[in-house]
């Protein structure tokens, strides 16, 4: 499996002929756009998963979290300014 860190509108090809775009989101949700032709089939996670009712075949199926926080020693520091003016201010 990649996993990949992506700017908004970078894309990724897959092969000749699929484009997933990646359009932003929020915290907790990303919207794409994905360019393929209609002969590739694309199912939603969660279409798959309600078409199993077999609760033995449901634990079989892989999934997938969002990470947890980085530690500390793994984050990029920021840089953080400090400007100091002297002088008096007046209110």
């Amino acid at each position: 499996m990649l996993r990949l860190t992506v700017s908004t509108e970078e894309y990724l090809m897959i092969d000749d002929n699929i484009k997933i775009v990646f359009l932003g989101g929020t915290k907790n949700h990303l919207r794409i756009m994905i360019d393929a032709p209609k002969e590739v089939n694309i199912v939603r996670s969660t279409v798959l998963e309600n078409q199993i009712t077999d609760p033995e075949e449901k634990a079989k199926l892989p999934k997938y979290y969002a990470e947890p926080e980085l530690d500390e020693k793994y984050r990029r520091k920021k840089n953080s300014r400090v400007i100091i003016t002297k002088g008096n201010l007046e209110s």
